[in-house]
């Protein structure tokens, strides 16, 4: 599409300097391939993008916010700016460079400043009280005080004038007897005094008189404010829940509809292909439909196996995998194309019986919406939650389920070419998402020193250990080894926010992956994963996000997409897509697959420049071979619907071990009593572990303020088997492993390990 069909000037922004905390202005934004870029009006403000068809809607309808504070700034060219932020982006045209670059400028700074005030936000679990009858009842008795303490005021109001009156009545007596002249001067002076006294005291009288009229007007006045506040919450959360409510019955009969059938989501359309860009499918709310924005505006190419003819080529927008065609030969290795049930690298066969059961989950009814109305806006963190909503594993044991498909590793560790090695590293990465398509439960928060060790030494090789060692940023730390040829590491930080119907779970922190033999060191971060119909309606989760793959010692690279759901979208339902590229930037493998069922992987043996695409760029058409399964999930264990749908790996991670460190989360009470079916004494227990949690950290900080009273230097905590250290590949500071804890174990000398349970 040409340029002038989309519009290329914009109003100039009648703005302030970008360094305030309120920018305002005109940009043009893409809306549909029809009607390419619109003018609106866009504000921002406290971390928020906000934008309106013009500025008088600013007083009653928003057409769309993004959070700054967790949104990706690009610039396409001299006069465009792309905001992306988890499943929604912005495509944006200033009129001139300037224009663009006062954006952009306002823009990072309002991104920097969102993300030290989220930073700088409590995660003291627990430690807020939901706002409802406590509140009220603490209103309530500031109210009597204030009304007390007005009383007080008035008997004071009395007394004084009562004493005054007999001081002057005393003084006048003292006038009229017969006391030498010396005498009645001081008495006379006396009386002066006492009268400026009156005077003074009148003044008080008056002003506490004004003060105690006032208060009482204007606590009448605040009773009733506040009356209407608590009326206007209560009809705010009954017209939410009833909205929810309508939603979940419109999707039901959505999905209900005989007419709908063909068309739905779950059975996607792969034959009718057609040259879309990413920019086409996604819209703006111009007019009387509802569109969704586009994802990102990724280059897009076409996918052409070898063997079809030119006429049956799929095309798709965005990093399609090849489909189709007879198999051909890589000119490669067996290893490099590794199916699900391949079991090389799996020479040692288990020396023990993992158990392949748990106790089933207890049918305990809920009220959700009772104790989620009061959390939105809040860090998850602050919640109070009881065990209904957890699964009977932690945190760190949810980090050690990356390791599931460990032996893609064990693959890619014995591959020649460091390509291929990536294809094999990038389904590793999207492997970890596979079981999260039902695990919509939440994993126990960590204590602080909470640790958790895998030994899987024997049976497949590696070794691994994670510890949470910060509470205030919650993070923890993870390390693995293994015998056949990588070391793995990371440190993640969960960001999450709670918006009402829906739960956004941010992973902060980066994965490193080092192989013995060539040095190659890999390192990528997670997506974004949302917990959808939190209020009313089936829980579902969705992962949505680019996921960037760096090769530092060939700096090759992997670009991953995880495409949200939508159900206007003929996509398959949590579609992948990814290219491998050289140094150069030469492709050379298209990644396709689900996040949830399997990944393969389409060499290129050619491409070209094909037709123009949206905004004049050409696409490119790659021509493959046919795709080779890299990776496929495993199937889950029978009754695992019982189970909280954990995987075989997952059975096992809680399951008691002897020797583990007195901090292992295996040992944690209230985890165990609640996989027994236990949940009313696993709340219990729940409670008392972070009340003993909350009491440890208001030792530490008061020995802290000690030592500052003092002048002496405080440590703080230092996590036992992890410390920080710089990177010297990424420059970034995090927790590694400093060695120790299979020592320790190996002597079964846990003296140095807290009590935390």
């Amino acid at each position: 599409m040409s340029e002038q069909g989309k519009g290329s000037a914009s109003a100039s922004a009648a703005a302030p300097a970008p360094g305030s905390d309120t920018y305002k202005g005109w940009l043009f934004k893409w809306t549909n391939y029809l009607k390419g870029y619109q003018r609106r009006w866009f504000v921002l403000s406290n971390g928020l993008l906000s934008y309106y068809r013009t500025q008088a809607e600013m007083a009653h309808t928003c057409r769309g916010t993004i959070n700054l504070a967790t949104a990706h700034i690009d610039t396409e060219d001299a006069c465009n700016i792309v905001l992306s932020s988890g499943g929604r982006t912005y495509h944006l045209k200033a009129s001139t460079e300037v224009e663009r670059q006062r954006w952009v400028t306002a823009l990072e700074l309002a991104k920097a400043k969102a993300i030290r005030m989220m930073n700088d936000q409590s995660d003291d679990s627990g430690d807020e009280e939901p706002t409802s009858q406590s509140d009220r009842s603490e209103i309530q008795g500031t109210l009597k005080i204030l009304v007390s303490k007005l009383d007080d005021l008035s008997t004071c109001n009395d007394l004084i004038a009562k004493h005054g009156a007999a001081l002057q009545r005393s003084l006048s007596e003292l006038e009229g007897l017969k006391v030498p002249v010396e005498g009645g001067e001081k008495i006379k002076a006396v009386n002066e005094r006492a009268t400026l006294f009156r005077i003074t005291s009148n003044a008080m009288i008056n002003a506490c008189r004004d003060f105690l009229d006032l208060a009482e007007t204007h606590s009448r006045r605040w009773q009733r404010a506040l009356q209407y506040e608590r009326e206007q919450r209560t009809h705010l959360e009954e017209t939410i829940e009833q909205l929810a409510k309508q939603h979940n019955s419109l999707e039901r009969a959505w999905r209900e509809a005989p007419t709908l059938v063909s068309s739905a989501p779950s059975a996607p359309n792969t034959n009718k292909g057609s040259e879309r860009s990413l920019k086409e499918e996604a819209s703006d709310e111009d007019e009387d439909t509802e569109y969704f924005d586009a994802m990102e505006d990724s280059p897009a190419f076409i996918t052409v196996t070898a063997t079809e003819n030119s006429q049956h080529r799929r095309s798709q927008s965005n990093l399609s995998g090849a489909s189709g065609g007879q198999p051909n030969d890589w000119n490669q290795d067996d290893h490099m194309s590794p199916s699900y049930n391949d079991v090389s690298g799996k020479e040692l066969q288990p020396r023990r019986q993992r158990r392949t059961h748990i106790p089933d989950k207890p049918n305990y009814s809920l009220n959700l919406w009772s104790i989620m109305k009061n959390c939105i806006g809040k860090e998850l963190s602050k919640i109070p939650m009881p065990v209904n909503f957890n699964e009977p594993l932690s945190m760190l044991q949810r980090l050690t389920e990356d390791l599931e498909y460990h032996e893609l590793l064990d693959k890619a560790a014995r591959c020649d070419s460091s390509l291929e090695q990536m294809c094999l590293v990038a389904a590793f990465s999207v492997s970890s998402y596979s079981t999260t398509v039902h695990r919509t439960a939440k994993p126990f928060n960590p204590l602080l020193g909470e640790t958790y060790e895998l030994d899987r030494l024997e049976e497949f090789g590696y070794r691994s250990l994670c510890e949470q060692v910060s509470h205030h940023p919650p993070a923890a730390a993870h390390h693995v080894f293994s015998q056949r040829g990588w070391t793995l590491w990371q440190e993640i930080t969960i960001a999450s926010k709670f918006r009402g119907k829906y739960l956004s779970i941010m992973p902060l922190g980066a994965i490193h992956l080092q192989f013995h033999a060539s040095g190659n060191h890999y390192v990528w971060r997670k997506v974004t994963s949302t917990v959808h119909n939190i209020i009313v309606g089936k829980l579902w989760i969705d992962q949505s996000g680019d996921i960037e793959i760096v090769n530092h010692r060939t700096k090759e690279t992997c670009q991953l997409k995880f495409s949200p759901y939508s159900y206007f979208s003929r996509d398959v339902p949590r579609k992948v897509t990814g290219v491998v590229a050289d140094s150069g930037g030469q492709a050379h493998y298209i990644l396709s697959g689900t996040w949830d069922d399997k990944m393969e992987s389409a060499k290129i043996i050619q491409s070209s420049r094909g037709g123009s695409g949206s905004e004049g760029k050409q696409k490119t058409v790659y021509q493959t071979l046919s795709p080779k399964l890299l990776w496929k999930k495993y199937p889950l264990p029978e009754n695992a619907e019982n189970m909280y749908y954990f995987s075989a790996l997952a059975l096992t991670l809680n399951e008691p071990e002897e020797g583990v460190g007195l901090t292992d989360s295996r040992l944690r009470p209230d985890q165990r009593l609640m996989e027994e079916g236990r949940w009313d004494e696993a709340n219990s227990e729940k409670q008392r572990l972070e009340e003993k949690q909350r009491a440890v950290r208001r030792r530490r900080e008061a020995e802290a303020s000690d030592a500052l009273d003092e002048g002496r230097e405080y440590e703080g905590y230092q996590p036992l088997w992890f410390h920080q250290r710089r990177n010297s590949v990424t420059g970034e500071t995090s927790f590694v492993y400093k060695g120790g804890y299979w020592e320790a174990k190996e002597r079964q000398d846990w003296t140095m390990c807290s009590d935390i349970f």
